[in-house]
């Protein structure tokens, strides 16, 4: 583990969400200071809002790699093809990882969106859901595009 995906699962453990968690720990390489990164995926946790859609760290990964190299032209379809395949990649990889990219899914549940109020972070949380480690999955797998 190195010290991003390190930070990731700290900033997890402090109580911000998957999201915040991931893209929090990379700010400064997504070119954002901490307090935006951390509004801007304030939405993003328990797979957006608690509807467990697509995982909050997921969604991290895809803002990052948004921020590092989007396309900004709207005419540009190759820059614009590049990116979604960019997306895609990142998305198989961490259904390989997680086995799925969906929050509902990854947790076990079986509800199509959960109640608005966030659980409160005690260890039996962090030892019945595999958050920490999806954060972490998530991490590495921005170090990997990053190194790249």
């Amino acid at each position: 583990m190195n010290s991003k995906s390190e930070r990731a699962v700290e900033l997890f453990k402090e109580g911000y969400n998957c999201s915040q968690a991931v893209l929090g720990a990379y700010c400064e390489e997504a070119g954002i200071d901490i307090k935006t990164a951390l509004m801007l995926t304030s939405p993003f946790g328990g797979g957006i809002g608690r509807l467990r859609e697509v995982c909050g760290a997921a969604s991290a990964m895809f803002m990052i790699a948004g921020l590092k190299y989007g396309c900004v032209d709207p005419k540009d379809m190759k820059a614009k093809e590049e990116h979604y395949k960019l997306v895609q990649k990142l998305a198989e990889q961490f259904k390989e990882i997680n086995g799925s990219i969906i929050c509902r899914e990854l947790l076990g549940l079986d509800i199509v969106h959960d109640k608005p109020t966030p659980e409160k972070r005690t260890a039996g949380y962090y030892k019945k859901r595999p958050c920490v480690e999806i954060v972490r999955s998530a991490a590495e797998i921005i170090d990997e595009l990053l190194k790249a």
